[in-house]
């Protein structure tokens, strides 16, 4: 399934009545999901971020910019934030099954559909621009909505859609700016003043455009009053679009940012860069906060980076690693931060009954008399157990005395345990997800259609085990590891890793043999049943020798 994220911003963020109304727009759209909308009354500005199918991400950002255009009356509104319209800026980002092309598509469609039925003057930036100073957005705000009367009617600002003339109905909404780009994170540092020009000095010598300063004769910068600059210089980050202003709410100054491309600029390392250069100026950091959504992926390189800065390992649970980022990062201090709340792929997982339980739970609803969860569930419990178990051996030989040498390898292990664990974690739920798949043909009217749907949800019942199946090899290279040089008082659990994983291939090896019985397709039970063969003779073979060498060694007193 196709997904796509869009993240409009409208230009109200003080009337909750307003806000409601255009939400409830959204969230009337069927297959969409509005995922957060995060309101701030000093740059009276609010953000919405929805998920959902392109066409009905691209029907709900339609009727957004519809409402907001019909409520919001920009001849009279007023913010910190810079905004051209009601409905400032409405960009897609690519998710699942979507690229950049896409999402500009998109964005062309939508934008030539609000130029047309809405009347609004429409621009696209970034990805979809149509004229390369366009791709930055700033380039099109340029002196705002308050600019916008002389700008329009010109050949210079046609609009890409919509009316090239200031009237009264563009009066009032303004124009829209509708764009493709890549996950922008918008985020925020409080610091402990109340004068902006910390905050500001902090944002030009981040942001990549970076800020004018004064040197002397010898290069050496001198402080100055603002508004006497004299020179421009580049800012310390790419991808970093930064500026200073006083938020009465927190009543501090803040330094606010939208980074464009965390994978090149991630918000931990600009945090770090703020506090250096607040001390610097004598004022502190005070916390900091994500506006909006963020990807797992930035919090997870977060916590790994503050966890080795720590000198401990990072191969620790996905909920520990963005503990340590909210922590570090203080995260919680200017805002509560609720993973669950703020992790775009925590929003819109598909629940999973059986990892989410305890394991009371899980093994009850094993007993009962449904046919699944099964064998096939156990078996990935069972590989998951045994890179966990691999997992925690490398942690345990982290810093302990004797195991210097090694040290670099067991945080390497125990980064790729982790991984390994929730791959095989997903697979629990996976197999019972394409048993019931199976089942669930049972109900369809006989015929060809039922043949073809029964087929092929039989051959995703076989394959998820065989993917288990095959990954086991994967634990047994990270229990041979630390049962060799890892932590010496941790060798049996090494050894028990070994037989959950040999567990895991057995179980999965039975799974694949019995859905392979019902398959009416030769090429397919051929390949599948050749693949399954090499990889339990691969695992039975290692498991054998590795159980022989750890009861040698178990027998062996410690040293």
């Amino acid at each position: 399934m196709k997904l796509v994220e869009c993240v409009p911003n409208i230009s109200e963020g003080r009337d909750r009545k307003i806000i409601d109304a255009v939400a409830a727009e959204v969230e009337a759209v069927d297959g969409v999901e509005l995922l957060d909308v995060d309101p701030g009354a000093t740059t009276n500005r609010t953000v919405f971020t929805l998920v959902g199918p392109p066409d009905a991400a691209s029907e709900a950002a339609f009727a957004l910019i519809r409402k907001a255009a019909e409520l919001i009356d920009m001849k009279t509104q007023t913010g910190e934030h810079a905004r051209n319209g009601a409905t400032d800026v409405c960009p897609f980002v690519p998710l699942t099954g979507m690229t950049m092309e896409d999402c500009a598509q998109l964005a062309r469609t939508l934008g030539k559909r609000v130029g047309d039925e809405l009347g609004i003057p429409t621009y696209l930036y970034e990805f979809a621009a149509s004229r390369p100073e366009w791709a930055n957005l700033a380039n099109i705000r340029k002196g705002e909505y308050e600019a916008l009367a002389g700008k329009l009617g010109t050949e210079e600002w046609c609009p890409d859609f919509g009316p090239n003339q200031w009237n009264d109905s563009v009066a009032k909404t303004g124009a829209t700016q509708i764009g493709a780009r890549p996950f922008l994170i918008a985020y925020n540092i409080n610091l402990n003043t109340r004068n902006t020009k910390f905050a500001r000095r902090i944002g030009l010598t981040i942001r990549e455009g970076g800020g004018a300063v004064v040197r002397d004769e010898k290069n050496k910068k001198v402080r100055v009053p603002d508004g006497k600059f004299l020179k421009h210089e580049k800012g310390l980050f790419e991808h970093c679009k930064a500026t200073g202003w006083f938020i009465e709410e927190f009543g501090c100054a803040q330094v606010t940012m939208n980074l464009t491309d965390y994978t090149v600029t991630p918000p931990h390392v600009v945090f770090d860069k703020v506090c250096e250069l607040a001390h610097e100026m004598g004022v502190r950091v005070t916390g900091s906060e994500l506006v909006g959504l963020t990807p797992l992926d930035a919090m997870l390189i977060a916590g790994k980076y503050y966890m080795d800065k720590q000198g401990e390992s990072a191969g620790v649970p996905e909920e520990d690693l963005i503990d340590a980022a909210v922590r570090s990062m203080g995260l919680s201090q200017v805002s509560n931060f609720d993973p669950g709340d703020k992790i775009v792929e925590y929003r819109v997982a598909s629940p999973r009954p059986l990892v989410g339980r305890t394991v009371t739970g899980f093994v009850d609803e094993l007993s009962r008399d449904s046919a699944a969860p099964g064998g096939g569930s156990v078996a990935a419990l069972c590989g998951s157990l045994g890179a966990g178990l691999a997992a925690m051996v490398a942690n345990l030989t982290v810093g302990k005395s004797g195991y210097g040498k090694v040290a670099g390898e067991m945080r390497d292990i125990a980064v790729k345990g982790q991984d390994l664990k929730d791959r095989l974690g997903r697979a629990v739920d996976d197999d019972t997800f394409a048993f019931n798949e199976v089942m669930a043909t049972f109900g369809m009217p006989k015929g060809p259609d039922k043949d073809l749907a029964l087929l092929n949800a039989n051959k995703k019942a076989t394959l998820v085990p065989l993917s288990v199946l095959e990954m086991t090899p994967e634990v047994i290279d990270l229990a041979e590891a630390t049962g060799d040089r890892g932590n010496r008082n941790s060798l049996s659990d090494s050894g028990v890793a070994v037989l959950c994983a040999r567990t895991a291939a057995m179980g999965a090896y039975y799974n694949v043999l019995i859905n392979l019985a019902g398959i009416d397709d030769k090429d397919f039970v051929n390949e599948t049943r050749t693949r399954a063969e090499k990889a339990i003779e691969i695992v039975t073979s290692r498991c054998d020798k590795l159980d022989a060498t750890f009861r040698d060694k178990l027998t062996e007193p410690l040293k």
